[in-house]
């Protein structure tokens, strides 16, 4: 049996589903850990006394499984698993392989006598007749690539003794947190294996699943915004840049429709701009960021980390990984870098690498300063020595993910 790391933050959110007829459905971008997830959900059962004939696993992106692509090849095989009358725990693996899967899954469940797992790697597996028929009856569980504390613990787990950790967050930025990467020490093999994923993603998660009728245009945008993100988006300004320095004239409602297809395969995350007075959210003006900082210092050849965006995006990843919801916030002329809901609370945050400079200071204080709430208000940067001023919390950004913190 292969030995998995256990990611015990995603195995607390799915453990209280284990034996419920909810369909437990875990999406993320491919190759972020959801197989590995899934084992380490089997494992766990075993241990608790579960016989592995009651233990049904697909993985139909492996060889003996990537021929089923109907519903009736999929009950087929399940069925030829099926012994016995006993209660089974099913796990169907890149379940989005299947035409028209939902049907069968629909069909398990409501046999009453399966506890179903299903993974996918695109967003479209939730906006299909599966979620329309089963409102109430899934839970989803989003499966993000290995945030900085997960990358330390998972190196440990290999064997490694870490001793910087300041060089460990700096090869943690350049070479992203995809599982794989940590098994190769070279930089030019994990860029390889970084650049060959992002190919895959594109042809089995996005040109393989929906129509792009100008394949060469698509790729130019999906590489502008890769090696752009984090900036505010202006669907016109980013149609004039590619026309400007690629010769490739598109329509901004074609560049809008890009911009989804990438979302949906999960390469890209969308922040949405948020108004402090109206308390509104804002349509336009939203920061896309990415999946994982590996896809762009794969494919980009300029090797200088600009923190600021890289930071904001390993905050917002880790937020989004942690339930909360995250904007970017307007206040008047004013811009926060991002506003934050959870619960019913709100929180306010400042990211930038250093505020060590009195003018980086005053620009940063300032834009928290002008919010006259009393909810919390964060500065993060990377500095070792931390400031107080009005109330507003400075952490360093590393020390926090690392420390598995919450707001």
């Amino acid at each position: 049996m292969k030995k998995v790391f256990k990611r015990e933050y995603y195995l607390q959110k799915i453990r209280p589903f284990y034996h419920s007829d909810l369909i437990k459905v875990i999406t993320g971008i491919r190759r972020c850990g959801k197989s590995c997830l899934m084992l380490s959900v089997m494992d766990e059962l075993r241990s608790s006394g579960v016989p592995d004939k009651d233990i049904l696993y697909f993985n139909l992106d492996k060889r003996g499984y990537k021929s089923i692509r109907t519903p009736e090849q999929l009950e087929a095989a399940i069925e030829e698993k099926n012994a016995g009358g006993d209660y089974k725990y099913l796990f169907i693996d890149e379940i989005q392989n299947v035409r028209n899967f939902e049907e069968i899954v629909n069909a398990y469940r409501e046999e009453g006598n399966f506890s179903i797992f299903i993974t996918g790697s695109n967003s479209y597996l939730l906006s299909g007749e599966l979620m329309t028929k089963l409102t109430g009856r899934y839970v989803e569980i989003p499966v993000f690539t290995l945030n900085f504390q997960e990358y330390l613990a998972m190196r440990r787990w290999r064997g490694e003794t870490l001793i910087d950790v300041n060089a460990a967050f700096n090869r943690y930025i350049r070479n992203g947190g995809f599982p794989q990467t940590l098994e190769f020490t070279d930089d030019e093999a994990i860029s390889t294996y970084l650049s060959n994923l992002q190919e895959q993603i594109l042809v089995k998660d996005v040109k393989g699943r929906r129509r792009i009728g100008n394949k060469l245009a698509f790729d130019r945008v999906k590489t502008y915004v890769i090696n752009n993100f984090g900036g505010t988006t202006n669907l016109k300004n980013i149609a004039d840049d590619l026309r400007r320095h690629y010769q490739t004239n598109i329509k901004t409602e074609t560049l809008k429709h890009y911009l989804e297809i990438l979302e949906k395969a999960n390469i890209l995350y969308r922040c949405n701009r948020f108004d402090l007075k109206s308390r509104r959210s804002l349509g336009g003006g939203e920061k896309y960021y990415l999946a994982d900082l590996g896809l762009y210092f794969a494919t980009n050849t300029d090797a200088r980390i600009n923190y600021g965006p890289v930071l904001e995006n390993m905050l917002y990843t880790y937020l989004l990984s942690h339930n909360y919801k995250v904007s970017v916030g307007k206040i008047g002329k004013l811009e926060c870098d991002f506003i934050i809901a959870k619960d019913g609370n709100y929180y306010y945050a400042q990211v930038a690498m250093t505020v060590a400079a009195p003018e980086t200071e005053e620009r940063e204080y300032r834009v928290l300063e002008a919010i006259r709430d009393n909810y919390p208000k964060y500065l993060f940067t990377l500095d070792a020595l931390l400031l107080r001023r009005n109330g507003i919390k400075h952490l360093n950004l590393r020390d926090f993910i690392a420390d598995g913190m919450n707001l």
